[in-house]
């Protein structure tokens, strides 16, 4: 019921979180009197991430001798980050906008139809460093004590880690369903298809779909809450009152499912629900990884089981 409950302390905040909002029905304006009100402040925004790095990675976790699975949380890091760099090369033009490139170094890094700021791809390189090391001394230290006990002897009884979760199909299929009917009947841009929401709904619960059966019993969902909360706090900052207002980014509109936060000068839903996304799906890529580590089995072996099996 972890999972369950998780997901209750999302909604018993977001409910009525959506209900206040909803009552602006005039968005706030931002009148601007500079060309450059934010002078490099995409770039100094990454310390939002840089530093709950430096300090849980250089301070926390070796100050308190915690023990970390490295090979773990790198291969992590070396699966998640390329998945980051895939959407900003393959995505970012079709998807977003940088209006305000007096907020950056002034440094274009490739993507597919032009560049992007290079802060773009420092920024999914931090965020999935910031989440996971986040999760991973919650985990190991401040909420040591609602962790797999026995992980070792535990994971070495798994069969088979790739085992297909129907439910999680099921809830992304609803998701997208939910989006593209908003799109075409409450949306003012009723065209196309919402495909950043599909992305995000796709990259969260592809994990989930191979590895929740697995996965959910090893997840300590009392650190992957903490963690929620803690990430999608600097997300809301970051995005609600700095970016989105001031121009470091945007968002192509058409692509969105058309569910817009006057309140936060417009943010689309899909710009919350993607740090959802990955720190749900970064938690449960971990824990595969740490229990195929844990179990001392081949890939092949540890994933797809024995021929016996």
């Amino acid at each position: 019921m972890s999972a369950w409950i998780v997901f209750v302390m999302l909604a018993i905040i977001a409910v009525p979180a959506g209900i206040t909002l909803h009552t602006v029905r005039v968005a706030a304006i931002i009148q601007l009197t500079s060309k450059n009100p934010t002078p490099y402040g995409y770039t100094w925004s990454l310390s939002l991430f840089v530093i709950p790095i430096a300090v849980i990675g250089g301070w926390l976790l070796p100050s308190e001798r915690v023990r970390v699975s490295k090979r773990a949380f790198w291969r992590t890091i070396w699966v998640l980050v390329p998945i980051g760099f895939g959407l900003d090369f393959f995505f970012a033009h079709s998807l977003f906008v940088f209006p305000n490139l007096g907020a950056t170094v002034g440094i274009g890094a490739p993507s597919l139809g032009g560049t992007v700021p290079i802060e773009e791809y420092a920024f999914y390189f931090t965020g999935f460093l910031a989440v996971l090391l986040i999760y991973v001394w919650l985990d190991d230290y401040w909420l040591a004590a609602y962790s797999m006990a026995d992980y070792g002897n535990q994971a070495a009884q798994i069969r088979r880690l790739l085992r297909f979760h129907p439910t999680s199909l099921l809830a992304a299929l609803v998701l997208i369903g939910l989006a593209l009917l908003y799109k075409k009947f409450r949306s003012p841009f009723p065209e196309g298809f919402p495909g950043y929401f599909t992305v995000l709904v796709l990259g969260g619960f592809a994990p989930s779909m191979s590895f929740f059966h697995v996965a959910r019993r090893f997840i300590n969902w009392r650190a992957f809450s903490l963690t929620i909360f803690m990430i999608l706090l600097i997300s809301l900052f970051w995005e609600a009152t700095l970016a989105v207002p001031y121009g470091w980014w945007g968002y192509q509109q058409k692509e969105m499912m058309g569910l817009f936060i006057g309140a936060w000068a417009g943010l689309p839903i899909e710009a919350v629900m993607v740090w959802i996304a990955v720190t749900y799906g970064t938690t449960i890529v971990y824990e595969v990884v740490k229990i195929w580590q844990a179990s001392g089995k081949r890939a092949r072996h540890a994933f797809l089981g024995s021929r016996s099996n």
